[in-house]
């Protein structure tokens, strides 16, 4: 039965060709959609999964990663001297408008973080890059956001609000595809960053898709500064806001003591595990949106139309052989014989059109991560997953044509 049902597939190669084309648009829709879902959800976790801190400490109105509310930096102290506790760091996250030497505006998030400290990394940036921030008005930046910021460069500079803003190191690896761009800067600077005004003499005109700002004292005179050189960022006080709390809890302690007692300690906070975090924040962003409806809906779309194309080519297939069929049955061959014929294309059919679909996919999201820092996420487990929805498709659609099987009349052989 094995080459009947080659013999059937190969009989009509643009008949073929046309279903596998079908069957690669469904298995790269329902891959590329899942993979966005999932390359989304990662990323706006990607910080979190990054840092070495055992439980987050935040307000307890939050929401997500980024949604949440300040407490003062004074729960930091309170924090170093809850039981069981070996290390306290502080993360404060804020907003902002970035010029750059063009005059160009980006809107960005602000993570300070303690460059001396040992529970917060952004991303993959060398050490040196960090201790680098311990200087004034400096900051790191993605390498999936230099176009965006206008820099090429260590050393580029640019403003943020009315301050100054010094490139000095590049990192990768921790832009989310749902947050304004990522810029890590000290405690102190990105305070100073968040609780800054805004330049006076800004003309701001829209045109081809940005904001340029043009600042009136350059039009006077390029000569002339246009501001003077701030001081440095001040010591932040005991209510100054921050984020975050990130703790690591000493050897041997219980997580979830840690966090009752923290909790306990730290009134108006919830205390989270690395994972619960994720979690809640990765549900807030599947389930709370209306991304992950629609990236659902485009890969059910992907799945209903490779059925309807492979239903489509194993009935027109069965019906120019039911001769051949009722030979079959005239013969002797039982149902479950000549059913396992039509079983066996669609199993062809789906292998032939998963395999070019899922090189393609692999292929586009190394393109695109390369090239707009996107990342599709095709992991082990979802490449199985997209087989399985693909066999299930080709063979769901075959039943149709087994349909048609099942009332062939043997005597249709000996019909002129």
């Amino acid at each position: 039965m094995v080459s009947v049902a080659r013999k059937n597939l190969l009989k009509d190669l643009p008949r073929l060709l046309v279903a596998q084309a079908g069957i690669m648009f469904a298995v790269s829709l329902v891959t590329i959609q899942t993979g966005i879902l999932k390359g989304f959800t990662r990323s706006t976790t990607l910080l979190i999964e990054q840092s070495s801190a055992d439980i987050w400490v935040a307000s307890e109105n939050i929401v997500n990663f980024e949604l949440t509310e300040p407490f003062p930096l004074v729960q930091l102290r309170e924090a170093r001297q809850v039981e069981g506790i070996a290390r306290v760091e502080a993360l404060m996250i804020g907003s902002g408008r970035w010029y750059s030497e063009k005059g160009k505006l980006t809107t960005l998030r602000i993570f300070g973080f303690d460059p001396e400290g040992q529970l917060f990394r952004p991303g993959e940036v060398s050490t040196e890059a960090i201790a680098a921030l311990q200087q004034p008005y400096t900051v790191i930046v993605d390498k999936a956001n230099l176009r965006s910021f206008g820099l090429a460069q260590v050393g580029d500079t640019a403003r943020i609000r009315s301050l100054p803003a010094r490139l000095v190191g590049i990192t990768a690896g921790t832009q989310s595809l749902v947050s304004s761009k990522f810029v890590f800067a000290s405690l102190e600077t990105a305070n100073a960053y968040t609780t800054s005004g805004f330049s006076a003499g800004l003309t701001c005109q829209l045109g081809d898709g940005d904001i340029t700002c043009v600042n009136s004292y350059e039009r006077e005179s390029q000569d002339a500064p246009t501001t003077e050189t701030p001081a440095a960022p001040a010591e932040l006080g005991a209510d100054a806001p921050i984020t975050f709390l990130l703790v690591q809890v000493a050897a041997g302690v219980d997580l979830e003591t840690a966090k009752q007692r923290l909790e306990q300690a730290l009134p108006g906070t919830r205390a989270f595990t690395r994972d619960q975090l994720i979690a809640q924040t990765q549900s807030y962003w599947q389930n709370r949106t209306g991304i992950g409806f629609i990236l659902g809906l485009g890969a059910t779309v992907g799945v209903i139309v490779g059925m309807v194309i492979v239903a489509q080519i194993l009935y027109t297939s069965v019906a120019e052989h039911l001769k051949e069929f009722g030979t079959l049955k005239a013969m002797g061959a039982s149902d479950w014989a000549i059913y396992s014929v039509i079983v066996e294309q669609a199993l062809w059919m789906a292998l032939l059109g998963y395999v070019p679909g899922m090189l393609l996919c692999w292929g586009l999201g190394a393109w695109t991560l390369a090239s707009q820092g996107i990342v599709i996420l095709i992991t082990p487990m979802s490449a199985v997953g997209v087989l399985g929805v693909t066999i299930f498709m080709c063979v769901g659609s075959a039943f149709f044509a087994i349909q048609k099987v099942t009332r062939v009349d043997p005597g249709i052989v000996f019909k002129a």
